[in-house]
Order: structure tokens, then C-alpha cells, then sequence
């Protein structure tokens, strides 16, 4: 480390706390996460490559659910889940702080992406069902600008915390990088970071939950216009699992942030908890709820594993016969 008076200089290493206070239950979280990183990361796989295989598919609201996909692979392998299970099953609690840094930036780039893209299947839905000859020809463009400007405004972050001078610890009372837990650590005046990080998230996160909010509004208008109570209900249903997905991210979100600002007497493992589960239950969820929900999923799911049953019995069989 370089030292400056008291102050020392960004430190070549933190160290993850992990989930204090949880020590002995380490092995069962650890057994925990490991089946929802698994069953998240073959879900979201599994989704993409019926989206890819299946021409049938090829349409707007497949596109988005194939870049959500995305998103959530991204969100669950290249950010906090790796180090966390880590720390659960080999307590390797150090982590570079360059390592740091690009988890931080990717895990707040990536939430932001999930949250636009909510967004923009809000506005899928809403032209499928009130403007639905027009549906062919929305968002795309749209879409690909909210997410970048999205991932420029959270760039600055690593950046601006790697301006700052740190005392004697570099502990992390987390069980990643996450944002306010590393600024804590600084000797200096950190309130530019606290306003700068409320200000993205409720620039971004809520305008994105302000306009899902108003889509709905007027997709229930819509949909209660309809004279036919079956095609109200067939219209509805076409929203049920993009409005899961909303309440497996936002709900999370909400909760976290609520107890993370206000919670002061709440143990800390259950804030690391609750951060946790935000971002580990959106890419859990998404392909569960569309690969049940969506007709054309499941029937390709259903064929492509009954051919698999066909052709391993046929095998069975065949061997059988030789024997």
C-alpha cells in the first residue's frame, strides 16, 4: 500500500466479509445459491437457444425476452455470484481492487439494462394490444438508446470511488462490491457519491417504473374497453408473466433499499441477504415464468424433450435387441 499521513491511497485489495453473523450456516447458503446459480444459468440458456432455434419466435416481444435473457446470464456469471459462493465454500475473501471495480460497474451496468428492458417490453405490450398494427415496427432503436445512455451514466462510479482516499481497513461488510458498502471505507467527504449513485438510481430506476406504471394504465384501459370478457382475459394473460418479471425485480429492489436506508436496527445478514436475492432472483425467475407462461416456449421445450425420450429409448431398445 502507498501512505499518505493517515490516509492511504485506493488499497491493492479488499476483503469481503461475507455474510457476518451466518458463519456457521455457510455451508447450506452455500449449497442454496449454488442451485439457483445453476438452475438460473440453464434456464436462461435453455430460453436463448429455443428463442435461436425456433423461426416461429423471431418477433419483437422474443427479441426482448431474449435480450433479458441475456442480461440475466450476464448478471448471474460475470458479477457478485462467482465471488460469493467462493467465499461460502473456500473463504477466499480477498478480491483485487481493479476486480472490485469491474464487478461493481457490471453489476449496476446490468440492473440498469434489466430495469430498461422491462421498460421496454411494457411499451411491447402496450402497442401488441392497443396499437397492435403497429407492432412490427416499435422500440428497437428506442430500446438500444435507453441502454446506453443507462450504462454511461453508471460508468463514472468506479472511477469516482477510485478517486478517493481510504483509511487503515479495507474490509467490505458485504459479500461483493457493492457501491455504498466500499464508499463507507473512505477518509474523505463521500456525500458526491451518495448523491451521485441516488440520483442515477432514481433517474433511471424510477422514471423505468414511472412508465411500466403509466403502460399499464393504459393497457388496463384498453383491455376493459374489449366487449368480449374472453378476449379480456386473453389479453391479460399476454401481460402475466412480463408483470411476474416486474414483481421478481422490483419488489426485491424495493425492499433492499428501504431496509438498507431506514433498517438501522436490522441485522447485517439480512441486508446482505436482501441484496443478494435482488440480484439473484430476477435471472431465477424470468425463464421459469416465460418458459411456463408462453405457449410457443413450452411446446418447444415439451417436442425437443420428448424427441430426446424417443431417441433414447430407441437406443435402449436397439441394444437390448443386439444383446
Amino acid at each position: 500500500m502507498v501512505l499518505r499521513g493517515h490516509y492511504r491511497l485506493f488499497p491493492l485489495q479488499f476483503f469481503l466479509l461475507g455474510i457476518p453473523g451466518l458463519e456457521d450456516l455457510y455451508l447450506y447458503l452455500a449449497l442454496f445459491f449454488t442451485v439457483i446459480y445453476v438452475t438460473s444459468v440453464l434456464g436462461n440458456i435453455t430460453m436463448l437457444f429455443i428463442i435461436r432455434i425456433d423461426r416461429s419466435l423471431h418477433e419483437p416481444m422474443y427479441y426482448f425476452l431474449c435480450m433479458l435473457s441475456s442480461v440475466d446470464l450476464a448478471l448471474s456469471t460475470l458479477n457478485h455470484t462467482p465471488k460469493m459462493l467462493g467465499i461460502l465454500w473456500m473463504n477466499t475473501h480477498e478480491i483485487y481492487a481493479e476486480a472490485c471495480l469491474t464487478q461493481m460497474f457490471f453489476l449496476h451496468s446490468f440492473a440498469i439494462m434489466e430495469s430498461a428492458l422491462l421498460l421496454a417490453m411494457a411499451f411491447d405490450r402496450y402497442v401488441a394490444i392497443c396499437n397492435p398494427l403497429r407492432y412490427t415496427s416499435i422500440l428497437t432503436k428506442g430500446l438500444v438508446i435507453v441502454i446506453g445512455v443507462a450504462v454511461a451514466l453508471m460508468t463514472p462510479l468506479p472511477f469516482i470511488i477510485r478517486r478517493l482516499p481510504f483509511c487503515s481497513t479495507s474490509v467490505i461488510h458485504h459479500s461483493y462490491c457493492e457501491h455504498m458498502a466500499v464508499v463507507k471505507l473512505a477518509c474523505a467527504d463521500t456525500t458526491f457519491n451518495n448523491i451521485f449513485g441516488i440520483v442515477v438510481v432514481f433517474f433511471i430506476g424510477g422514471l423505468d417504473l414511472i412508465f411500466i406504471i403509466c403502460s399499464y394504465i393504459m393497457i388496463l384501459r384498453a383491455v376493459f374497453r374489449l366487449s368480449s370478457r374472453e378476449a379480456r382475459f386473453k389479453a391479460l394473460g399476454t401481460c402475466a408473466s412480463h408483470i411476474c418479471a416486474i414483481l421478481s425485480f422490483w419488489i426485491p429492489a424495493v425492499l433492499s433499499s428501504v431496509v438498507h436506508r431506514f433498517g438501522h436496527h436490522v441485522p447485517v445478514h439480512i441486508h446482505i441477504l436482501l441484496a443478494n436475492v435482488y440480484l439473484m432472483l430476477p435471472p431465477l425467475i424470468n425463464p421459469i415464468v416465460y418458459g411456463v407462461r408462453t405457449k410457443q416456449i413450452r411446446n418447444r421445450v415439451k417436442s425437443i424433450f420428448s424427441a430426446n425420450l424417443l431417441k433414447c429409448s430407441s437406443n435402449v431398445s436397439s441394444n437390448v435387441t443386439k444383446t
